[in-house]
């Protein structure tokens, strides 16, 4: 059996997961981006109170940035200090990643979605992105009784055994 990860271990990390993206669309491809990130905007992810649900990223000046994502305010801070809450973020990408993106963004019915913001086991904040496809209305049922199946299928075994 694998070992479990303790919870104050920083490679566990996780603060935003989109969990809907891989319900609405099929992920071809995933990747990791670093994230240009302000003073307060690092100590509020600390506090794990992120969205990234309705965000997206795309390519602006030949430069990848991460849009819509919800960092909330780091109460703590003074009212000078603090960030905007759904500013653009610039993802940092090595060149070779971000023409593979580009690529996939200029196809049709492609786009970007980030699948989840964490920190690194050096504590650095990270995005994991994925080029993802939109999925059709009976797609989505398609999934959703594969994993109620799974479901009712762990059930059955559990009341055998």
């Amino acid at each position: 059996m694998a070992a479990k990860k303790k919870k104050g271990d920083p490679e566990s990390k996780t603060v935003a997961q989109n969990r809907k993206a891989r319900f609405n669309y099929y992920i071809e491809d995933t990747l990791e981006a670093g994230i240009v990130l302000l003073g307060t905007e690092v100590k509020s992810l600390r506090s794990g109170q992120a969205s990234i649900n309705e965000s997206y990223a795309d390519v602006k000046q030949g430069e990848m940035y991460l849009l819509n994502a919800y960092i909330p305010e780091y109460t703590k801070a003074h009212v000078k200090l603090q960030h905007e809450v759904r500013r653009p973020r610039k993802l940092l990408l090595h060149k070779n990643q971000m023409t593979k993106l580009t690529e996939a963004v200029q196809r049709k019915g492609t786009t970007i979605v980030p699948l989840a913001i964490f920190f690194n086991k050096r504590g650095i904040a990270k995005v994991s992105l994925g080029i993802a496809g939109g999925k059709k209305q009976h797609d989505k049922r398609e999934t959703e009784k594969k994993r109620d199946w799974q479901r009712e299928k762990g059930r059955l075994m559990r009341e055998k055994g």
